[in-house]
């Protein structure tokens, strides 16, 4: 049984949570419910749950702050909020799981999934160096991320944005092609990186691909038109996005 804690200072929210819990998994236990996070902070050493369930935005603490106060937290972290593109991006970057209000019960199913998988592995992918790297981009909100966290099945690997040559989708998974390491898979898809990528030398090539402008040796015309990575891997352009490359290159 995995246990759970909810904490939300909108009680309404907490409870229409706690209903989709039910109804989406039965090995989901809620042991508590908090509207104020200091509670929260009091009760969970001794109330040991498997995962939280933690608004973002709350008075007085909020969701951020309350990991940062957690102390020898075995706990998974899962933040559900209404908040802005910015803010999941910053929780894209660090690997923390997140869930949008209103829940979608599709989501929710999709993320306790990935809860099972880690809980089954024995390991939480909550590091302090992940609670930084979202410190870092929450305040660092008019620069692009230099660093990427990628939760894998072994843990969380931590990269360099400048390394990464590529980036590919496969079904709900993303594989990261780095110039000076293996590649990494990952259980997100390629539109869930997009945003924080594109902001940057990245650009997306195709349907299943994006690319670092800065790797890209060789622009072929033949056959309706390739690149060439630095890595020697050849990817096809999709014929409606070539103009716009041809512009982003142009621009380095």
């Amino acid at each position: 049984m995995i246990r759970a804690i909810l904490i939300d200072d909108e009680p309404q929210s907490s409870k229409s949570l706690a209903i989709k819990l039910t109804a989406t998994a039965t090995e989901v236990k809620v042991v508590a419910v908090f509207d104020k996070p200091e509670q929260a902070l009091l009760s969970i050493a001794t109330l040991k749950p498997d995962v939280l369930f933690l608004d973002i935005e709350m008075p007085g603490l909020n969701g951020f702050q309350l990991v940062e106060q957690l102390v020898e937290n075995d706990a998974e972290i899962i933040f559900v909020t209404a908040y802005s593109d910015y803010v999941l991006n910053a929780l894209r970057i660090s690997a923390f799981d997140y869930l949008l209000k209103p829940v979608d019960k599709k989501e929710l199913a999709d993320t306790l999934e990935r809860l099972q998988q880690k809980i089954a592995q024995q390991h939480t992918t909550q590091t302090k160096e992940q609670v930084q790297l979202f410190a870092e981009t929450l305040q660092q909100r008019n620069q692009a991320p230099k660093r990427l966290a990628l939760a894998t099945a072994q843990g969380v690997l931590f990269v360099k944005t400048a390394d990464i040559i590529r980036v590919e989708a496969s079904s709900n998974y993303t594989t990261f092609y780095l110039t000076h390491r293996p590649k990494i898979m990952v259980a997100k898809t390629l539109k869930e990186y997009e945003p924080v990528l594109t902001a940057q030398h990245f650009f997306r090539i195709s349907r299943s691909c994006i690319v670092n402008l800065e790797y890209i040796t060789e622009l072929r015309k033949a056959d309706g038109g390739s690149v060439l990575m630095e890595d020697g891997t050849e990817i096809d352009i999709v014929p409606h996005r070539k103009q716009e490359l041809l512009d982003k290159l142009n621009e380095l």
